[in-house]
């Protein structure tokens, strides 16, 4: 009997040649490191070097954060990622009303410059890889990074890292924008061209599928909004003005990494297929780097339980190997213990070690595309490929990914997908181990890693002290040059450079913002 796929696409018990009949091996597969990508963006991939290992680390303070982030480097880490918390992804100082009771909780909070340099204080950043998972304000810790490595003394085309940078995903699936469609796009085309000139090793945007899968975004669901998305942010910074092969080398995505293996791997495959064909076909890019879709992967945190939490380790493992032979550029791994609470040092090292098993205990390093030919990877990334293309036909015909978001299309179609897994958990349809079945009579007591509620006040303290000690005319000036900008067509980010140097605060940044472009309210809101 077959079984459908996360997707809801067949798969059958058994593949063979006439699977594959009529299929063009030139067309759907070319060779590693060539148009159409499938099998990679690279031609030697890992049998080179391993993929950057990242691990995804931010709680508390910036001295907090810190010491965590030297203690992954001194454990193996290739690259960091910054996880801030919720007021400083939303744009709000610690000590705003709106901030109360979430301060440090989910990530580090950084209110300013002072809190940035702290964070990163003894870390070259001309030797580290900096990925910062951060939206609608992207653009302010960018530019507080850059000023960081200034005063280090590393030039800015020294830097090099990620701003997630991707707001549309943020009206799907997320919450945290700030900002209507129209302006934010508008900040995204400014950061494109301020980076092509600045900064020009950083990746100025991941294009994100990750939240849309922990939302409960199917993968076919989970590459076509975020392909979607992507080819919005393309359209975008052609309209500014922008030839496509100057910015698109720098663009780059983000996924989950499932534990179903199989699809996993014919998604990552499918995705590259499609991006090369849209950059090719619709923009005319002759760069080939402007058709690489070159990813970062997190092992799904949704699929994480916390019953039997021990049994996550065996589940990101899975996940971890699905995101390698699918070709990822750079890997986190979850701690076992995330669906509980922050991971503690014990478990965030062993998640890194699960990587590091992967590269150097296996031997998925040893060839490139170990699932190239296989009758099932082949038949369904060609069925993801249809699925997901399909999708973004359904987004186009709404006038594209805005149009689409503000119609609720995106949202619609994964929350009915989301609805369908709980059923099928619910039901014992679909087994979670330790949660519908094999599960304990008494679970075993865990100890989790807490936040100190005192962070509040602290951070409370330092922008008090910080407010008191700065040239207040300074920051004044410089806010209002940057409303200036906002309100016409100049680059926001230089005169937003120069207010973050005199040390005003993301809160008071984003404000000037929002007091010329406004705050974005969802339609079903109303």
């Amino acid at each position: 009997m077959a079984r459908e796929s996360e997707s809801g696409l067949p798969i059958e018990p058994v593949y063979g040649p006439d699977t594959l009949e009529g299929w063009d091996p030139a067309e759907k597969l070319g060779e590693p490191g060539s148009y159409p990508f499938t099998r990679g963006v690279y031609p030697s991939m890992y049998t080179g070097r391993p993929w950057t290992m990242r691990q995804y680390a931010g709680f508390g303070t910036a001295v907090e954060s810190n010491a965590r982030y030297k203690q992954l480097i001194a454990n193996g880490t290739m690259g960091l990622s910054v996880a801030f918390d919720l007021p400083t992804q939303m744009g709000h100082d610690s000590d705003a009303s709106i901030a109360h009771g979430e301060v440090g909780k989910v990530g580090v909070a950084i209110d300013s410059i002072d809190d940035m340099r702290v964070l990163f204080g003894g870390i070259p950043l001309d030797k580290v890889s900096t990925s910062m998972t951060i939206n609608a304000p992207a653009a302010l810790l960018l530019l507080m990074y850059q000023l960081v490595g200034e005063e280090q003394g590393v030039p800015a085309d020294k830097l090099t890292g990620t701003i997630q940078n991707d707001v549309l995903k943020e009206y799907i699936a997320r919450g945290t924008y700030i900002f209507p469609p129209k302006p934010s796009l508008r900040l995204i085309a400014d950061i494109f061209k301020y980076c092509k000139t600045e900064i020009p090793k950083w990746n100025t945007i991941s294009i994100s599928g990750y939240h849309m899968a922990e939302a409960g975004a199917s993968p076919a669901q989970e590459i076509a909004f975020t392909l979607a998305d992507g080819i919005e942010y393309v359209r975008t910074a052609v309209a500014a003005g922008m030839d496509v092969d100057d910015f698109a080398p720098r663009l780059s995505f983000f996924f989950v990494a499932r534990t179903t293996i199989l699809e996993e791997v014919a998604k990552f495959r499918a995705a590259r297929r499609i991006w090369a064909k849209v950059m090719r076909d619709e923009f005319g890019a002759k760069n080939p780097k402007s058709l690489m879709l070159r990813f970062h992967t997190q092992t799904a945190g949704v699929q994480l339980t916390a019953q039997q939490p021990e049994v996550n380790l065996v589940r990101v493992a899975v996940q971890g190997l699905a995101a390698v032979l699918g070709g990822t550029q750079s890997l986190h791994t979850n701690s076992f213990d995330e669906a509980i609470a922050l991971p503690t040092d014990k478990s965030a090292r062993l998640a890194l070690r699960t990587q590091q098993v992967l590269a150097y205990e296996t031997d998925v390093t040893a060839t490139v595309d170990p699932f190239a030919g296989s009758y099932v990877i082949e038949k369904m990334t060609d069925d993801v490929e249809a699925a997901a293309l399909e999708l973004m036909g359904k987004v186009e015909d709404l006038g594209g990914a805005v149009n689409a978001i503000e119609r609720g299309f995106q949202k619609n179609e994964i929350e009915r997908s989301a609805y369908r897994i709980a059923q099928e958990t619910d039901s014992g349809e679909r087994v979670v181990v330790g949660v519908n079945r094999f599960q304990l009579d008494e679970e075993e007591p865990y100890e989790p890693l807490r936040v100190d509620p005192a962070i509040e006040a602290q951070q409370a303290e330092r922008l008090a002290k910080l407010r008191a000690e700065r040239d207040q005319a300074a920051v004044d000036t410089a806010l209002a040059e940057l409303k200036k900008a906002a309100e016409g067509t100049d680059n926001v980010l230089y005169p937003m450079k120069d207010a973050l140097r005199a040390r005003a605060t993301v809160g008071e940044v984003c404000n000037a913002l929002r007091e010329v472009w406004g705050t974005y309210v969802p339609s079903d809101a109303f």
